[in-house]
């Protein structure tokens, strides 16, 4: 299944979720016991001004949290079971900062940490920042994340803690 900005996603065994990061922020989470897990793709940290949209919604760091506190809930486990990782948050266009405009990327990292600390996630991998895109492929039977970023490096990190 392919994940596109703003969507959220959690289940089973049977799934291997892919998306393509550049500002933009990944959290994966896995439960070594319940070979279960999830991914969501932000866009922003947060929601600045309300929007006729109710309910939460996947474009933004803390609504994503939300999202899988819920689920976590539904399943009666607890956000420290879970193997937690991070990736994303990508400078596309360093050559063109200027000034005092806004560092999306550096915020989406910022507000991605502080809130899985805050809610009791620990972060088993990240590879956040740096520039250009990345592409993720986690693999929910086996909490496996790989991933390819700008010039073909690529890498994976495990599910376990």
């Amino acid at each position: 299944m392919v994940l596109n900005p703003g969507d959220f996603y959690f289940g089973g065994t049977d799934t291997r979720i892919h998306t393509l990061l550049g500002s933009c922020v990944s959290v994966t989470l896995w439960h070594p016991l319940l070979r279960a897990g999830g991914m969501c793709h932000y866009m922003l940290p947060q929601r600045r001004i309300p929007t006729a949209r109710d309910g939460l919604d996947g474009r933004y760091a803390d609504h994503a949290v939300q999202m899988f506190l819920e689920v976590i809930e539904r399943l009666g486990t607890k956000p420290q079971e879970y193997v937690a990782h991070l990736y994303g948050g990508g400078n596309q266009f360093p050559p063109f900062q200027r000034g005092r405009a806004p560092d999306v990327a550096r915020d989406n990292i910022a507000a991605g940490l502080t809130l899985l600390k805050r809610f009791g996630f620990r972060v088993a991998h990240a590879d956040l920042g740096g520039t250009g895109p990345r592409r993720l492929s986690f693999e929910v039977a086996t909490g496996e994340v790989t991933l390819t970023s700008a010039g073909g490096r690529r890498s994976s990190a495990g599910g376990e803690l």
